[in-house]
C-alpha cells in the first residue's frame, strides 16, 4: 500500500502520516521526487485504518496496490508524452521518429558518410556508440570521448541530433555535454545507480529493455529515472533472449501496445538488435509501426559488411532508403507520418 501526498506537501505533513502509521503499528518509507511525495506502508502485522490515513493533512489518496508504475501511469484521458529530441524533433507525437546510424563510431569519414545518407532518407536523429559494451573483452570497445567528439561534430554538420549510450555513472556528465539524448543500454537497465544519475541531468533518456527483463521491470526502471526529476524518458523494445536460435533475439512487439495501455511514455523499437539480421529489419520495422511504435532505432553503415561491430544486422544506405519508403503506407494506415 502507498500513501500519495498532495503537491506542495511538506516534511511536517509527511511526519504526521508517519505518526498515524506508528499508531497503527506500521511504518512508512518516504519516496520523494521533485513534484510528488509518496509514502510506502511497511509492516504486515499492524491494524490498518485506511480512512484515518486518507483524512491526514495533505494526503491525496491511499492506494491498496499501485501497480508497477506511478510517475508514468496512464489515465484514461492521458496522451502519450512528446519527448524532445534536439531543437526541432520529438518522440511520441504524430510523426514517427527514426534514429539511424552505425553501431559504433569508427572514423569521421565513416560517420559523416552514414549520417548524410540517413538524413537524406528521412532519419530524425543520428545514433552511434562511443562506449561499446561487448560480450568479449577482446572486441572493439569504442573510442570513448573521441567518439563523442566525432558524434557532436557530425551532428552539427548534418543538423541531426545525436543519441549515444552512457555506461557508467561517472560518464553521465561527459556524455551529456556531447549528446542530445542519453541511451541506457540493455545490459544497464537494472543498474539503478546509473538510472538515478541520468535522471538527475536534463537531457532526455532512451531506456532499452533488458534482454531478460519483464514489462514491469522495464517500467520500474523508467520510474527510477523519473523519480529524480527527468520525465523525458523514451522506452525501447530491443528483443529478449528466448530458446529461439534463428534470430539474435526475439522481438516481442506485443509489449508496444501494452506499454501504451499502461504508461504515457513513448516507445520505440530496435529491429536491428531485435533480430540480428539485416534482412529482417525492414519487415519488423513495418510491424513495429503497425502496432503503434512511436519510432525506430536502426543500425545503418556506409559499408555494412565492413563494420567493426554488428555487421550482420546493419543496413547499407540503399537498404535504409528502401525501408523508409516502405514504411510510409504503414504510417498512413495508423494515421501517422514519418
Amino acid at each position: 500500500m502507498i500513501v500519495v501526498m498532495k503537491p506542495g506537501s511538506t516534511e511536517t505533513h509527511v511526519d504526521k502520516v508517519k505518526e498515524v502509521l506508528e499508531d497503527m503499528e506500521l511504518c512508512g518509507w518516504l519516496i520523494e521526487s521533485p513534484d510528488r511525495k509518496v509514502i510506502e506502508v511497511l509492516g504486515g502485522d499492524g491494524h490498518l485504518d485506511r480512512e484515518r490515513l486518507q483524512s491526514a493533512p495533505m494526503v491525496d489518496c491511499v492506494l491498496t496496490h499501485s501497480g508497477p508504475i506511478l510517475a508514468a501511469a496512464r489515465q484514461a484521458e492521458d496522451r502519450t508524452l512528446e519527448v524532445p529530441l534536439g531543437e526541432r524533433s520529438f518522440i511520441g507525437g504524430r510523426k514517427i521518429a527514426v534514429i539511424a546510424g552505425p553501431c559504433s563510431v569508427e572514423t569521421r569519414a565513416q560517420l559523416l558518410e552514414t549520417a548524410v545518407a540517413v538524413k537524406e532518407a528521412g532519419a530524425t536523429a543520428l545514433r552511434g556508440g562511443a562506449f561499446k559494451p561487448r560480450t568479449s573483452p577482446y572486441s572493439f570497445q569504442g573510442h570513448g570521448e573521441r567518439g563523442l567528439e566525432l558524434l557532436a561534430l557530425v551532428g552539427e554538420e548534418t543538423g541531426l541530433p545525436v543519441v549515444t549510450e552512457v555506461m557508467r555513472c561517472e560518464h553521465v556528465e561527459l556524455v551529456a555535454r556531447y549528446a542530445d539524448m542519453l541511451q541506457v543500454g540493455s545490459r544497464n537497465m537494472h543498474n539503478t545507480h546509473l538510472l538515478a544519475a541520468v535522471g538527475r541531468q536534463h537531457k532526455p533518456v532512451l531506456l532499452k529493455r533488458g534482454f531478460c527483463a519483464t514489462l514491469e521491470e522495464l517500467l520500474l526502471a523508467a520510474e527510477y529515472v523519473m523519480l529524480e526529476g527527468n520525465r523525458n524518458v523514451v522506452l525501447c523494445e530491443r528483443g529478449i533472449r528466448t530458446f529461439e536460435t534463428h534470430v539474435r533475439n526475439t522481438l516481442a512487439l506485443s509489449i508496444v501496445p501494452e506499454i501504451k495501455r499502461l504508461s504515457t511514455l513513448p516507445v520505440i523499437v530496435d529491429p536491428s538488435h531485435g533480430t540480428g539480421r539485416h534482412d529482417l529489419v525492414a519487415p519488423m520495422s513495418n510491424a513495429a509501426v503497425a502496432c503503434g511504435a512511436d519510432g525506430l532505432i536502426i543500425e545503418v553503415h556506409c559499408s555494412p559488411r565492413e563494420a567493426w561491430t554488428d555487421s550482420f544486422q546493419a543496413l547499407g544506405p540503399e537498404e535504409f532508403r528502401s525501408l523508409m519508403s516502405g514504411l510510409k503506407p504503414f504510417a498512413r494506415a495508423c494515421d501517422r507520418e514519418l
